[in-house]
């Protein structure tokens, strides 16, 4: 084996030199933060997959290595790490009958290999697919903070080699699980809703969310994705017209994408700015929603709306963090808030479980629409402090039209139920998002 590779992983795993080959207490809570937030991750229960390669992935500093970690401390099995941002592991990396035959000669079967931030590697898929198929006895898993490189990187596919976890930021039910105790109905919802309009404003990135100075470190989480991201690892070369571009969604957050406006105000190609735009979803600082498609209406089928997977984000590209109630654009906020609390609640790997929005030709708008256990679902924001349970035209032409099980309108004033025809429809406060069987 490689001496200087040798020296690497012994660096990271001193455990390797120990007699027991067990690391010692120490050694896990430097990779663990002093509190951390439980997450609500329901689709690794049945994690290690014989014969398959383990990918956590999701944007910069969500938690990823920190979920990893704990799990696999539960779990009493420690890992060999490789930080794949280090030269000699990315060359190591190139040679995936190489790396099979050092990892036998240095660990015993069943011991887990965890490639950290394997973005890094020019070739992650290839190695992965290279273990994967020469039968590595150990468990894989693998972090990195975006999923645009490992596949970009990569001439073969992973398909039936992997399985994958999408890791968001934390979510209002987390958060609720955490900070909110047992109260009396009325104090805890209240409780929950000044949570998640502080939520809506700061964003679920952990360490923002712990942080007395959130805007400080939302601006160097973006700053991360500009400078190190975009510029060195993703070798972007329009550097002003993506932030321009960041600046656009930011402002026009909830709209119809629009590439060929863009594309003019940021003094770019067409092409460019849908490249920048697959770039930002693929990192997950972005993610569109599609238009819903029934077929019972004359609907706007083509152009995708275009959100901030972390509203916190957003408001670092606007530089306003100030708090919900004393904001101009409540209404947008919210909306963005709602998405991205939805889209972590839809799972990317269930058919059928998609977020949509609704536009007829004439006008007729519904934020969004999924289907959720099968049911079609309608919900509606609004910011304003309703006084009275009064549905909208859109909202009514919506569900005439397609009959949803249920209708949502989620707004900051008043608490009512009832049906209309076949729906059950609902005004509800952001506060529903904190249960987690909620919708």
């Amino acid at each position: 084996m490689d001496q200087a590779v040798l020296q690497l992983l012994i660096a990271d795993n001193p455990w390797l030199e120990d007699s027991d080959g067990r690391p010692p207490p120490s050694w896990w809570d430097r990779r663990l933060p002093d509190r951390m937030i439980p997450r609500l991750v329901q689709a690794v229960t049945d994690w290690p997959v014989h014969r398959k390669a383990h990918l956590v992935v999701g944007a910069r500093q969500v938690g990823k290595s920190t979920w990893l970690w704990d799990r696999l401390k539960r779990e009493g099995a420690p890992p060999l790490l490789v930080d794949c941002e280090q030269p000699t592991a990315r060359v190591w990396a190139q040679d995936p009958a190489l790396v099979r035959r050092d990892l036998e000669e240095l660990l015993e079967p069943g011991v887990p290999v965890l490639f950290e931030e394997a973005q890094h590697l020019a070739e992650a898929g290839l190695l992965l697919k290279g273990l994967v198929d020469r039968g590595i006895p150990n468990p894989l898993y693998v972090t990195g903070s975006s999923s645009f490189h490992l596949r970009a990187r990569t001439r073969e596919s992973l398909a039936g080699r992997a399985v994958r976890l999408l890791l968001h930021p934390l979510s209002l039910a987390e958060l609720a699980d955490d900070e909110v105790p047992p109260l009396a109905p009325a104090v805890r919802r209240m409780r929950l809703r000044s949570l998640a309009l502080r939520h809506a404003v700061t964003g679920g990135y952990p360490e923002a969310w712990l942080s007395d100075r959130a805007d400080l470190v939302l601006a160097r989480l973006l700053d991360a994705f500009v400078l190190r991201d975009a510029s060195d690892l993703y070798r972007v070369q329009h550097l002003d017209a993506l932030r321009t571009l960041l600046r656009l969604v930011a402002g026009q957050a909830g709209d119809l994408v629009n590439a060929s406006e863009w594309s003019s105000i940021c003094g770019v190609a067409r092409g460019t700015v849908v490249n920048h735009l697959d770039l930002l979803r693929e990192s997950h600082v972005l993610f569109t929603v599609r238009p819903f498609a029934g077929g019972r209406r004359a609907e706007v089928t083509g152009r995708p709306k275009v959100y901030f997977s972390d509203p916190g984000l957003r408001h670092a590209v606007v530089g306003d963090h100030s708090p919900f109630e004393g904001r101009q654009d409540r209404g947008r906020v919210l909306e963005s808030w709602v998405a991205a609390e939805l889209r972590k609640r839809l799972s990317p790997l269930a058919p059928g479980d998609v977020l949509h929005f609704w536009r007829s030709r004439s006008g007729a708008e519904v934020d969004f629409v999924f289907r959720q256990s099968g049911d079609l679902v309608g919900l509606e924001v609004k910011a304003g402090e309703l006084k009275r349970a009064t549905l909208s035209r859109s909202s009514r032409s919506f569900i005439e039209a397609y009959e949803p099980a249920r209708f949502y309108v989620l707004n900051l004033g008043i608490e009512h139920a009832e049906r209309l025809g076949s729906t059950d429809v609902s005004w509800v406060g952001p506060e529903l998002l904190a249960r987690a069987g909620a919708l």
